[in-house]
């Protein structure tokens, strides 16, 4: 008995719930809640079917809607409209092609949640330890770089998972599913714990597996290779084998990612394989490329798609209604992609109504402060204060998080914010820790951090800086630009080169592509390249053995200040318009 109670007190809180009463059998009391007073438990429990309240914020509910590779329905987005004005609630875009509606109250949840789930979507296994949303690009079997439907599939491991026993709630942590089957992507999927990449084999399309990624980490190339029919059975076999073989202990430590690291990849494809039952095939030739996407996409059936774009994920009743009674006129698909935005697919002509006032279709912002707990800034007011029209004119990724939990992917974008709290330059709010460099579209590599802490005056400039110098390379896209030159240097490096020309008013090119080394630079030679453009400043007096002091001292000259930037604002609490469009 005493090795049993040692035994369970190893394994995290929410385990031991979980232990008690499963997921499932806490639904059959759901509707005889008291949800002014929920304990602990309730509130792990209520995840798994979609509405979400912290104890620090009783009074405030989420609630969190899948909609399986973003797929929803004309009549479906027109109920939702309905809901959000009844109630006034708030409507966010999720960065997995969902939606989540704020504003809910202990008094109206069960009702809302009811008639939310009467529209034939579900809230079910929208948080909690569950297969999160599974997704696929917006254009998947419709656009210029499809080669294989994949929303078939997603709607099959959806059937699969949805109100299932055994999995509702009881998975050792989140698993997030991403599956491609075009050669070019509206956004990166490899954040993934599990990612189908399209792949050649012999000939034929289908699907390598990609394991481990998170919002901070890529996935990896588990050299298997699937046939679209295989692909099923293999995800029912990865579930299996997480469910089994996953750590229930430390919840920081209990990701997919973790136990890769723990056990290896090549004794988890052993479990996997005990799973699965047919012996694996070696991955195929990944099929992938960077693409350009408009506004006003053509199709292959010779209709065009239309991306409105949200507010940086919000989006009004007025405009989901209008969106949506569009829709039914022009019998139009609605598909919402995970770079937050609202695509209208099938339109006979390019769109001239119903235009979007924002500026925000490669930028990815998570909830903010506005809306989540843990946020320590309104990210989607401080993302305005970003040189929007340069960001949109060269496609260039953003990815915004309001804390380092990294719900806006800061690390799988081209430029990477956290918005955070700082004391440290005098009267200002605060700041945003800075990201540059993810080789996203492949998966090679994450963005590295540039700055760890820029007060938000003088955001816009840093990141216009950022651009400018891009601007006078010869790469067309950001990521080209960061896996040719940005990452031949260290993150030392291009922090101490940026703030030296902030400071000199200067926007020097970095070395030309042929001038640089195919391997990373070291310290001497890149200490030779600052003493050479900025032979007379006496910030290289304090660069020794490292570049780390000079980094300081500068950016404590540069920015403890109050803040003079035309473009910055101080952040407000905003009641958003609801009727606006």
């Amino acid at each position: 008995m005493s090795e049993m109670t040692d035994a369970f007190k190893k394994i995290n809180k929410r385990e031991r719930y979980k232990a008690r009463l499963r997921p499932i059998d806490f639904f059959k009391e759901f509707e005889t809640l008291d949800f002014e007073n929920l304990q602990e438990a309730d509130r792990y429990y209520l995840q798994d079917f979609g509405i979400y309240n912290a104890e620090f914020a009783e009074e405030d509910f989420t609630l969190r809607l899948r909609l399986p590779a973003g797929r929803i329905t004309a009549k479906q987005s027109l109920s939702i409209s309905k809901i959000l004005e009844e109630y006034d609630l708030d409507l966010i875009l999720t960065a997995r092609a969902g939606m989540q509606i704020s504003g809910l109250e202990a008094e109206n949840i069960l009702e809302i949640w009811k008639a939310v789930n009467a529209t034939g979507l579900s809230t079910w296994q929208s948080f909690g330890d569950n297969i999160r949303n599974i997704v696929c690009d917006v254009y998947d079997d419709k656009g210029r770089y499809s080669k294989l439907k994949a929303s078939d599939i997603v709607m099959d491991m959806q059937e699969f998972i949805i109100q299932n026993p055994p999995y509702v709630g009881m998975l050792p942590r989140r698993i997030s599913v991403g599956i491609s089957g075009n050669s070019a992507n509206v956004t990166s999927l490899y954040a993934n714990d599990l990612f189908f990449a399209l792949a050649l084999k012999d000939g034929s399309y289908g699907f390598n597996v990609f394991l481990g990624g998170k919002n901070t980490e890529v996935a990896r190339c588990a050299d298997i290779f699937l046939t679209p029919d295989q692909v099923l059975k293999f995800f029912k076999a990865f579930v299996e084998t997480f469910n089994k073989h996953g750590s229930r202990a430390s919840r920081a430590r209990t990701r997919l990612f973790y136990l890769l690291k723990e056990i290896g990849l090549d004794t988890f494809k052993n479990y996997l394989h005990e799973a699965y039952e047919e012996e694996f095939v070696s991955a195929g030739e990944r099929i992938i490329e960077t693409g350009r996407f408009e506004i006003d996409e053509p199709l292959n059936d010779g209709s065009f798609s239309h991306c409105y774009e949200s507010d940086f994920g919000r989006v009004s009743a007025l405009e989901l209604e209008s969106i949506s009674s569009l829709a039914l006129k022009e019998e139009a698909e609605i598909r919402i992609g995970i770079d937050q935005n609202i695509y209208l697919l099938g339109l006979k002509t390019k769109l001239e109504t119903l235009k979007s006032p924002k500026i925000s279709n490669t930028i990815m912002a998570c909830a903010g402060s506005e809306y989540c707990p843990f946020a320590f800034w309104n990210i989607k007011d401080e993302t305005q204060y970003l040189p929007l029209e340069k960001i949109k004119e060269h496609q260039i990724h953003v990815g915004f998080s309001g804390c380092a939990k990294g719900c806006g992917r800061h690390r799988h974008v081209d430029i990477g914010l956290i918005g955070l709290k700082t004391n440290n330059f005098g009267a200002v709010e605060g700041g945003a820790r800075v990201f540059i460099g993810a080789e996203h579209n492949r998966g090679d590599s994450v963005a590295r951090q540039l700055f760890e802490m820029v007060p938000l005056p003088s955001l816009h400039k840093v990141v216009s800086l950022i651009i400018t110098v891009f601007e006078k390379s010869p790469y067309k896209n950001f990521e080209s630009y960061s896996t040719e030159i940005l990452n031949h240097y260290s993150e030392e490096f291009l922090s101490l080169w940026f703030l030296l020309n902030l400071k000199t008013s200067q926007e020097l090119e970095l070395l030309p592509s042929d001038e640089v080394p195919s391997a990373l630079l070291s310290f001497e030679q890149e200490k030779a390249l600052l003493e050479k453009y900025f032979k007379n400043d006496k910030t290289l007096e304090l660069i020794e053995d490292k570049f780390s002091l000079a980094i300081s001292e500068l950016s404590r000259e540069l920015w403890t200040v109050e803040g003079q930037d035309p473009h910055y604002k101080p952040p407000i609490k905003r009641t958003y318009a609801r009727g606006s469009i």
